[in-house]
């Protein structure tokens, strides 16, 4: 009786897991960083590391520097140490944010709800997902007979520096002049609304913020407008965005 011959195609190297893609796997956890973050943080010496898990501090060096990889026996030796369950070694670490907004990637955008914009604005943060403010460049048009300024609100805070320019900030029943260099926080809750009051257009950095504040008593809000070397009475306000 002739017995089959198993041929070793590619295919069936293909469902055996490659060696140094596991070690790749087990590198990228940066299990030794960790063990060497938990150690620091509480100014904790390898040899003292190694009288509490009956380790050997030259074997713990070796776990931190990546030279050797531990058994689950050891790593949970290492995290009932730091009151941590296993799964913190093997946890994604978070990828620090970074983002960068180039000039001629942004998308310049007319004030909505109007048939005459009297400002238009360019997101400098469309590209962050799920961001916690909303920073944008905006220019403010000096108005004609036909434009009015139309105010809006929504939750939050806004911050808002005047680049260059002359502008009007309304909000409620009160309202203040901003020139260049100016700056203002504002509760964004109240209408408000922004006006172009010099004969060139007036440009800002505008900075939003999602989340609705707490409530605080009105005494306590924060408002106020600051201008390098001199201290300007303001008005309250709330953090407004350039669209409606």
């Amino acid at each position: 009786m002739v017995e089959p011959v198993l041929i070793k195609t590619e295919e069936t190297q293909k469902t055996q897991v490659d060696p140094e893609t596991a070690e790749r796997f087990i590198a990228e956890k940066h299990i030794g960083e960790r063990i060497k973050r938990l150690r620091l943080k509480k100014s904790m010496g390898l040899v003292e590391l190694g009288k509490h898990t009956g380790l050997s501090a030259s074997f713990l060096s070796q776990l931190e520097t990546g030279r050797v990889v531990p058994t689950l026996r050891n790593l949970a030796r290492i995290a009932m140490v730091f009151s941590k369950d296993l799964s913190y070694f093997f946890e994604s670490e978070p990828t620090a944010l970074f983002r960068v907004h180039r000039r001629k990637e942004r998308v310049r955008l007319p004030q909505t709800g109007v048939d005459l914009p009297t400002y238009f604005f360019e997101s400098l943060g469309y590209m962050v997902p799920d961001r916690h403010m909303d920073p944008y460049f905006a220019e403010f048009i000096p108005l004609t007979r036909d434009m009015l300024p139309k105010a809006h609100m929504h939750p939050g805070f806004e911050f808002l520096y005047l680049l260059n320019g002359e502008l009007c900030l309304h909000h409620g029943e009160h309202q203040c002049e901003l020139e260049q260099g100016d700056a203002v926080y504002f509760d964004a809750g109240t209408p408000h609304s922004y006006e172009c009051v010099g004969k060139k257009p007036a440009e800002a950095i505008i900075v939003t913020m999602h989340q609705p504040p707490a409530v605080q008593p009105l005494s306590l809000r924060p408002v106020g407008v600051v201008t390098p070397g001199r201290v300007a009475p303001t008005t309250p306000a709330r953090p407004a965005r350039p669209r409606e």
